[in-house]
């Protein structure tokens, strides 16, 4: 079904988005709506059940959400901070209860104050500038950080690599780039499998749609590196020869959609990715697409479906995106950061970058610090870097004693603060020690901060973004907040056998890293804080 449903929707491909379409209905009156989405249906000859399940799908779109005015965010970092009851306090003297909404993660997490307004973001109880904060870096020549002069450099550069393509694909390959949204996969296999695999058209789309609640690298750079982002896009494209690069942002950056939208026609104007007869430069094009608010959509082949108008749910690999993704062409897929890199690697060589990193884990990477830190804001750090150079040195710090930084996201490992001597930034430390590097955004959780509380949020989260497709993500999640929930409200003992139970059934049978990964941070509080939470669990006797 969904193959059939993808080749209906390729059929338009980008210029005619059938995604796009689904998102520009709104509206507080269902029956209208509903009626526009079955036009749509017919427009695009699908079935309205499979436009109607699609458009549910997303937060932004349900009619529950245009009757909100403003919206806060109930991301990890916000609750940990203790700002979040601030923020609605004071969002109450200016609006009604039901007039708030909230958001999964803004953004903003160096001051966790932020909301959103008209379509902008906001500090609550500050005049200060929402994009302020600190930017710090141990590397000479730092890859993501320097401004690389005027735009005109990225272009120029791109024309010196064209025509050399294999040239260019070995300096990624001598560079060592990994992918820097998490997983870590090695990007020159991904270019190499989609250069090679025969196709009418092919894709390079970058996900900018991960979101996880305290990292804010990628919004960073789509906001103040967007040809930086672009040029990694589109020499990517001409390695493999796709035509098209797919920009997907997610809706709580409203500023990274307009920066790169204004990127765009700034190139289109220079006579750049016109899509229009020449060389490859001005036969690529560009399009930068908005998300609608699903956290899942920053898992690769559920942003493809979405992409396509389809339910964006997760699809089972193989087949994998760089030989089978968009609409079913070849596609390589990868997250900001990683697509920001190459303007370096080609302009300074391969070798250069990885010399900024360890030889299993090259290059620099960029850290998220919140609120907590003296010198909250956003670091490029060399990879091999101590973890307590990046703390206490880079960061300044923390404001207030910590027992623990939960580093990668709600999927990332949780790191008591007598560990972090053990850990170096990069991919081997983190998992030989137990935890997970991840995208590098470090949340930081008070001496004060209930470690039970942080498990239900991790779960609650987990429940409300999971895409329904697995039920060990799906009812796992569940069950799991429903213990926790019952555990601190209700004093309910939680069985701990069923309990890890339920961790094993989540981590080997879901689909995807949001039910799979879940189980290491609750393993790791369960390990390092196991005198706190005793109380909450009864042991079966043997």
């Amino acid at each position: 079904m969904s193959r059939n449903l993808r080749g209906l929707s390729a059929r338009r491909d980008l210029t005619d988005s059938l995604y796009e379409s689904i998102a520009g209905v709104s509206g507080d009156d269902d029956n209208a709506r509903n009626e526009n989405l079955k036009a749509i249906a017919g427009e695009f000859m699908t079935g309205d059940a499979a436009i109607l399940s699609s458009s549910t799908f997303y937060d932004f779109l349900r009619p529950a959400h245009s009757g909100k005015k403003v919206f806060m965010c109930d991301g990890t970092a916000c609750l940990t901070s203790g700002r979040s009851e601030d923020v609605r306090r004071s969002l109450l003297e200016s609006y009604r209860e039901d007039e708030i909404g909230t958001m999964t993660c803004l953004g903003h997490c160096h001051s966790n104050t932020a909301f959103l307004v008209n379509g902008n973001i906001r500090l609550c109880g500050s005049d200060a500038d929402p994009s302020s904060m600190s930017i710090g870096s141990n590397a000479d020549m730092p890859a993501l950080l320097t401004p690389s002069g005027d735009t005109g450099n990225y272009w120029s550069l791109a024309e010196k690599w064209t025509g050399r393509t294999d040239d260019a694909l070995r300096e990624l390959e001598a560079s060592g780039l990994r992918g820097r949204g998490g997983a870590g996969f090695p990007f020159h296999v991904k270019v190499r499998s989609s250069r090679d695999a025969a196709a009418d058209r092919k894709y390079v789309v970058c996900n900018g749609d991960e979101g996880d609640p305290g990292a804010f690298s990628d919004k960073w750079l789509l906001e103040e590196r967007p040809h930086a982002v672009l040029f990694g896009m589109m020499m990517t494209g001409i390695i493999t020869g796709a035509d098209t690069g797919v920009v997907y942002i997610r809706g709580e950056y409203p500023l990274a959609v307009r920066r790169m939208r204004e990127a765009v026609t700034e190139i289109e104007k220079a006579g750049i990715a016109t899509g229009t007869e020449g060389n490859q430069i001005t036969r690529f094009r560009f399009h930068v697409v908005e998300g609608s608010g699903a956290y899942i959509c920053g898992e690769e082949t559920s942003l493809l479906n979405s992409l396509e108008g389809l339910r964006p749910e997760v699809r089972t690999r193989p087949p994998f995106p760089a030989v089978y993704g968009l609409f079913g062409r070849p596609t390589v897929l990868s997250n900001v950061e990683t697509f920001a890199n190459i303007h370096y690697i080609l302009e300074e060589g391969g070798a250069a970058w990885a010399a900024m990193g360890t030889e299993k884990s090259p290059g620099p990477k960029l850290v998220s610090l919140d609120g907590a830190f003296k010198k909250p804001g956003l670091l490029e750090v060399k990879m091999g870097t101590p973890m307590r150079t990046v703390i206490d040195e880079l960061g300044g710090g923390t404001r207030y004693p910590v027992k623990a930084f939960q580093v990668g996201g709600p999927l990332g490992g949780l790191v008591p603060a007598s560990r972090i001597d053990d850990l170096t930034l990069d991919f081997e430390s983190f998992a030989r020690e137990g935890f997970l590097l991840g995208h590098a955004g470090i949340v930081s959780v008070p001496a004060d901060f209930p470690v039970i509380k942080l498990l239900e949020h991790l779960f609650e989260f987990t429940r409300k973004e999971s895409c329904g497709k697995c039920f060990p993500c799906r009812l796992g999640s569940a069950r799991g907040y429903e213990l926790l929930a019952g555990a601190i409200e209700k004093g309910e003992k939680i069985d701990r056998q069923l309990f890890d139970d339920l961790l094993e059934t989540m981590q080997l049978g879901s689909l995807c890293a949001l039910g799979g990964g879940l189980p290491l941070p609750v393993r790791n509080a369960l390990q390092y804080f196991a005198e706190e939470l005793k109380d909450y669990f009864t042991v079966r006797e043997a």
